[in-house]
């Protein structure tokens, strides 16, 4: 790889170049940042049971407090819950559509991880910019209809009201 690529001719990010080793470390800590913030965030969390009817920080879903329905946001924290306790049937059960993003999610951040740590450049897949449009699409038609729909199939998505 050349060096105008990032990499020095012994295979450490950016060595070879004083002058970008403060962008090195900038992207170093941006990792740490968000594995802390990820750390915190799961801690929090675990700490507020948000799957418990008692009164806590995590609180209602402010979207189905408003409207009666389950709205885009409603059920990530039961999600995020479910899936730090390695429950996936119930964190599909609460936000199958963010579920379904979380692998991809995981990947990215290994990839910049990797690239920012190691030097190391994992194949990012190539995402068409209209793919993500359908995303958005489809979250908000799942959030915000299907799960809104009475009876089977669709109930078994529908996220209970659990305000205390």
């Amino acid at each position: 790889m050349p060096e105008s690529a990032g990499m020095s001719q012994q295979g450490a990010p950016y060595a070879a170049h004083p002058g970008r080793r403060a962008q090195v470390w900038g992207h170093r800590l941006a990792t740490i940042g968000v594995l802390a913030a990820v750390g915190a965030a799961a801690a929090f969390v675990h700490r507020f049971d948000p799957t418990d009817r008692v009164a806590d920080p995590t609180g209602a879903c402010l979207w189905h407090t408003l409207t009666g329905i389950n709205g885009p946001g409603c059920g990530g924290t039961r999600m995020f819950y479910f899936l730090i306790h390695a429950d996936l049937v119930q964190a599909a059960r609460h936000h199958l559509v963010v579920l379904l993003a979380i692998p991809l999610l995981v990947y990215a951040f290994a990839a910049w991880f990797g690239r920012a740590w190691f030097g190391v450049a994992l194949p990012l897949p190539r995402i068409a910019p209209w793919m993500f449009g359908v995303y958005a699409v489809v979250w908000l038609v799942y959030a915000v209809v299907l799960r809104n729909l009475p009876g089977a199939p669709f109930s078994w998505f529908a996220v209970p009201d659990l305000t205390p």
